[in-house]
């Protein structure tokens, strides 16, 4: 299973997955800032997570984990621009002050065979979808390994966390 996990890694760098924007990664093994700076329990849980989905056939890839405030800001101000007001822009996106990402302590992962995986068997590793309208984000909470995931917020405007 190992092996797999290992070729899973590698597919992922030859195909270009892997990025050097410190925003972006593609691994959970990645050095990555994107990967570097998340919360190591959550790196820990990803990496876990990764290695037995890879034995499953299914490749994680983090499209974005650790993010700069000034990165968050630019993604804030993009999706004002894209969804015409901060009210609908904050369904999507967090402020850097209170973005999990800036924080390291949420991970966007990619491809539906990928979030389909999570869905299914993330709670084991403690890695929870967070919010019904992001499928692809999740965070580390630690008693879904015994209890199973929370109840999901509707989007981020509900989360007590990104509106205080």
């Amino acid at each position: 299973m190992a092996v797999v996990a290992v070729v899973a890694v590698l597919l992922a760098a030859v195909i270009g997955l892997q990025s050097t924007t410190g925003h972006s990664a593609g691994s959970p093994y990645d050095d990555d800032p994107a990967i570097a700076r998340l919360d190591p329990a959550l790196r820990d849980a990803l990496r876990r997570a990764t290695t037995a989905a890879a034995g499953d056939g299914v490749v994680l890839h983090v499209n974005s984990g650790w993010r700069s405030p000034e990165h968050q800001a630019r993604l804030l101000r993009e999706a004002v621009k894209e969804y015409g007001s901060a009210e609908e822009a904050a369904r999507w996106v967090a402020t850097p002050a209170t973005s999990p990402h800036v924080a390291g302590d949420a991970v966007d992962i990619g491809g539906s065979g990928a979030t389909a995986w999570l869905s299914a068997h993330g709670a084991a590793y403690g890695l929870c979808q967070i919010y019904d309208n992001e499928p692809w984000h999740y965070e580390l909470r630690p008693a879904a390994v015994a209890g199973g995931c929370p109840e999901r917020y509707a989007d981020p405007t509900h989360d007590p966390r990104v509106t205080s």
